[in-house]
């Protein structure tokens, strides 16, 4: 059976920028958002990923799968929720969703299959200890 940890959720104002002509956020910004979230929780756990960085350790994204549900909208509050789902000590999963803050409308979600990989040794290897101790 796999673990699951609930990360704290992400808020995010969508401005101008991230929409398109119509006000409709553009689909490749929820990637921006995922990672935001995902970067957020890795920091909540005290895991600094540029020190991981220094080190030659990456997360990397294997897969990941998202489905659209309705679209998020210019000046839209949305609130970006995530769990972990742990595998193994070098595989997990987020399961990530956003909704519309005002409305409780889920906008999409997404499965990212996450890594980690050592870049001196050129391979996969075990999460950092501070992480796994929390799962």
């Amino acid at each position: 059976m796999s673990k699951v940890h609930s990360c704290r959720d992400l808020e995010i104002f969508v401005y101008v920028e991230d929409t398109d002509f119509q006000g409709i956020v553009y689909h490749a910004n929820y990637l921006k958002y995922f990672e935001r979230a995902r970067s957020s929780c890795l920091r909540d756990l005290d895991i600094s990923q540029s020190e991981e960085i220094k080190a030659g350790k990456v997360f990397i994204i294997k897969t990941i799968n998202i489905e659209f549900m309705r679209p998020a909208e210019i000046e839209d509050n949305l609130i970006i929720s995530s769990e972990i789902e742990y595998l193994s000590n070098a595989r997990l999963f987020f399961h990530q969703q956003i909704k519309r803050n005002a409305s409780d409308d889920i906008i999409c979600k997404g499965k990212v299959e996450v890594c980690f990989y050592d870049q001196k040794k050129n391979k996969p290897v075990a999460f950092p200890k501070k992480l796994l101790k929390n799962l």
